[in-house]
């Protein structure tokens, strides 16, 4: 955990070398290249052959963006993310600490003079970093038994106002998250992030 953690920092310590091209946030009216943190939380289950209910997690994490077209205010946002997922029913809880690469397309209009909403959609890719469970289950696998290397789509809307950053999505995995031919399970999550943009 430290060390993720320690990762983590060293990546937003990193990102201030790409101020000289950042034009100030999003701009919907040229060509930019944009950066961003993000902090919030998921709301996290396991669906599959064994359905386990929500869990609260947290959400930390970095992103580059990047316009695609000079006519058209489409980006693409990629990023490194620390991600907790995972499940609770009851004494059971069980938490998968990944780290997570986005990369989803977003279509920027204003709202308002001020406001920018920006919907996306895109894959992401997730290395699960540990697991832990707090009580057994006997119809679950043991998490230690995690398949590590996870893919899913993530989408959801963003909107900006003055370099602060709102989001709202979710996720669905799409790869059976357990080192098991017998059980599969997914990991999906409703995210709600803030941030900055600079």
């Amino acid at each position: 955990m430290k060390k993720v953690l320690v990762a983590i920092i060293a990546l937003f310590c990193s990102v201030s070398s790409f101020g000289q091209y950042s034009s100030g946030g999003f701009d919907l009216d040229k060509e930019n290249v944009y950066y961003g943190i993000r902090f919030g939380g998921t709301l996290a289950s396991i669906t599959g052959d064994v359905s386990v209910g929500t869990k609260v997690g947290l959400s930390l994490g970095g992103v580059v963006g990047l316009r695609l077209s000079s006519s058209t205010p489409v980006f693409l946002e990629s990023g490194l993310y620390y991600v907790q997922r995972g499940a609770k029913d009851g004494d059971y809880e069980i938490t998968h600490n990944n780290l997570e690469i986005p990369l989803v397309v977003k279509y920027g209009f204003k709202a308002t003079d001020d406001i920018a909403l920006l919907p996306f959609i895109g894959p992401y890719f997730a290395y699960a970093v540990s697991a832990n469970q707090k009580s057994v289950k006997d119809n679950l696998p043991d998490p230690n038994r995690v398949y590590r290397n996870n893919m899913g789509f993530k989408l959801g809307c963003g909107a900006e106002y003055n370099k602060l950053y709102l989001e709202l999505g979710y996720q669905f995995g799409i790869t059976n998250i357990w080192d098991s031919d017998v059980i599969s399970g997914h990991n999906n999550a409703f995210f709600l992030n803030l941030g900055v943009n600079f």
